[in-house]
């Protein structure tokens, strides 16, 4: 079945949300679908849009403060007492601060810790690099039985929120602040493990997770004027990977180029290179943050400085392709 887009994919109103706004609908939805479901915040209720499930449910509520270690630590007691706890924080903070935490008390114990990290990414903006993180996917993505969702955009955060609730098991869930284009619709699928294929493509394969994926649907287009068809596929959940959906994309391609707005050491891209080195080796470009930390603008900025827009993917991907042969299998 063809993955629904959003019709003004490419106009220039096309609707802007922040990705964090869906995650508050899907969580005050799941606290309605299910009485267990808790929540407990770092002192930044309104920022990670936890306010509207406070509002609805405040006798589910518990505010923390500004204690990210014990965030977790009660979030992992709730757990074991029979709860499914959200945790909300900025991702510079949890998993930033509390990863230990995490690790011993969420993800050893196997608890159905929700670990929310908001405004995760460059695209941050002013607040500068104390406040942009960049680590957190490769920092979730090696604990055991974690599950880490990068939904890329608000409608897909909202779906992914609910479920997250369902899942039995510790999870992250990684989300941006500011507002990104909405690319998907409200019939777009959405499951845990499962990629999707939003443009199809004989060339190259340009695997995105996040809010990079509608940069790449625009790289992508850009592409195609220059005689080069990419195939976009977006990677929502990190971990599990959807093995069966990238191997028919990249057979297909014998190419593959990864986006994400992070650090592309132990990130998005390296599990997609881990992956492939062990089933079927080919030529692969990682596009992300090059092993530095970021810095002040507001996000339009900094998304261009780091080479994140649509536009800069596809000069990277148009150079890189000029020069890389196609894998084929004999």
């Amino acid at each position: 079945m063809k993955y629904p887009l959003n019709p003004s994919l490419f106009s220039g109103d096309i609707q802007q949300e922040p990705i964090r706004a869906g995650f508050g609908r899907g969580l005050k939805a799941a606290g309605e679908n299910d009485k267990s479901v808790v929540a407990l915040c770092a002192d930044l209720t309104e920022s990670t849009q936890m306010h509207l499930f406070k509002e609805a449910y405040p006798e589910r509520f518990i505010e923390i403060g500004v204690a990210e270690q014990n965030l977790v630590t009660v979030a992992s007691g709730l757990a074991r007492a029979g709860k499914v706890p959200f945790t909300s924080s900025y991702a510079a903070f949890s998993p930033g601060r509390n990863w230990e935490q995490i690790r011993t008390t969420a993800a050893l114990n196997n608890q159905p810790v929700k670990v929310v990290g908001s405004h995760a990414g460059v695209s941050v903006g002013p607040d500068g690099a104390t406040h942009q993180m960049l680590e957190d996917i490769a920092l979730m993505r090696v604990l055991p039985n974690m599950v880490v969702v990068a939904p890329g955009d608000s409608i897909e955060a909202e779906k992914a929120t609910q479920a997250i609730a369902k899942n039995g098991k510790p999870t992250y869930l990684r989300l941006a602040r500011e507002k990104t284009p909405v690319f998907s619709t409200i019939d777009s699928p959405f499951e845990i493990g499962k990629a999707y294929v939003l443009r199809e493509g004989g060339d190259v394969s340009l695997l995105g997770t996040g809010s990079m994926s509608y940069q790449l649907l625009v790289a992508a287009e850009l592409l195609a004027k220059q005689g080069i068809d990419a195939e976009v596929v977006h990677v929502p959940t990190i971990k599990p990977l959807d093995h069966e959906t990238i191997l028919s994309s990249v057979r297909k391609t014998g190419r593959v180029v990864t986006a994400e707005e992070a650090q592309i050491a132990g990130g998005f891209g390296s599990a997609i290179a881990e992956f492939l080195t062990d089933t079927l080796p080919m030529p692969i470009k990682r596009i992300g943050i090059e092993d530095r930390f970021g810095e002040s603008g507001s996000p339009a900025e900094l998304l261009d400085y780091f080479g994140l827009t649509g536009e800069k993917i596809a000069a990277t991907v148009s150079e890189w392709a000029a020069r890389t042969h196609r894998y084929h299998q004999s």
